[in-house]
């Protein structure tokens, strides 16, 4: 592993390709470069074989350059550092920042990759490799690049941290069709490698990202949430949203999908734990006791027993209000 910090002091954990797998890939490329030319050579010959021995020179020379220099530069700059015996061994060519490499970053290694590999064959290059910490020739130390191994074991893949129980089914009522899909991946992104990052950045991160769900959804986000938190509920209630139109029972946009005894209004249908009877005897109606007017919503799913005085051995648990009184 390589740790790299970015401008935004962001670390990132890259794994430098050491030589054999370099020295793999570029047999490959050396093998279909050297092929083409002399393919292009044989029937440049055949083409030119009236002109004189200055303008063959001239042609060799250009062939030379284009083909074994030119093309390689044009290959990496187009496919971001991906050549193809790199792309056969899984390896890529990166700025010191983890970044994409550019045009002058192919021109950088290909004009030194010239003497260290096509006039020393290659003896500079695999010298400078083995010396190098994060295996780099002088073609990487010049450009400021390094090759990287883009295949990683699939078990190291990050994954999105569900939300804490107190906050699950709490923002079931609100709207998210207004937030773009690239504030949705961003917002991922950063759930996926929030323990890889330095507390502080994380934590500005995060706040940036739940004030732009805010001004996407128009709802203030709940106070004495952390950032963090609050976007692992709304990450968590869109999959719910997108499982629940996939498989059936979808929703209105911006409606609740289930009914959430943390959303505002939402009816609660509590259930006595533990159930009674089919024919359990019913309470009378001097028995019957109504939780009080200041009772909260959040004690209502829970039957508290209920002991009145001479009403026999066998005491009921209360029943949740209703609303209405039996009569008597």
């Amino acid at each position: 592993m390589s740790e790299l910090v970015t401008g935004e002091a962001v670390a990132l954990e890259l794994r430098p390709a050491k030589l054999p797998s370099r020295a793999l890939a570029l047999l490959i490329d050396m093998v279909v470069a050297w092929s083409v030319y002399l393919a292009v050579t044989l029937g440049l010959l055949a083409a030119t074989a009236s002109l004189d021995d200055a303008a063959a020179a001239a042609i060799a020379v250009a062939t030379f350059v284009l083909v074994l220099v030119g093309v390689p530069i044009a290959i990496e700059t187009l496919s971001h550092g991906r050549s193809l015996g790199k792309l056969a061994c899984g390896l890529r060519v990166v700025r010191d920042d983890g970044g994409p490499i550019r045009f002058r970053h192919a021109l950088v290694r290909g004009a030194v990759g010239v003497v260290e590999i096509l006039l020393m064959f290659g003896v500079i290059a695999c010298i400078a490799s083995l010396v190098s910490a994060r295996g780099r020739r002088l073609g990487d130390v010049f450009a400021g690049t390094l090759v990287v191994r883009e295949r990683v074991p699939t078990a190291q893949t990050g994954y999105v941290p569900a939300p804490p129980p107190w906050l699950a089914g709490q923002f079931s009522e609100l709207d998210l069709s207004g937030v773009p899909d690239g504030l949705w991946l961003a917002i991922r992104q950063y759930l996926t490698r929030m323990g890889q990052l330095d507390p502080q950045v994380g934590w500005g991160m995060a706040e940036r990202l739940a004030a732009d769900v805010v001004a996407r959804t128009g709802a203030p986000a709940p106070v004495g949430v952390p950032p963090a938190a609050f976007l692992a509920a709304v990450v968590h209630e869109r999959q719910t949203r997108e499982a629940q139109r996939t498989f059936g029972g979808a929703p209105a946009e911006g409606g609740a999908p289930y009914a959430s005894p943390y959303a505002p209004g939402a009816p609660s249908a509590p259930v006595p734990y533990p159930p009674q009877a089919p024919h359990a005897p019913q309470p009378s109606a001097g028995q019957w006791a109504p939780p009080s007017a200041g009772a909260s919503e959040a004690e209502a799913p829970r039957a508290v027993p209920h002991v009145v005085p001479g009403s026999g051995p066998r005491d009921e648990p209360q029943r949740p209000s209703t609303g209405f009184v039996p009569p008597a």
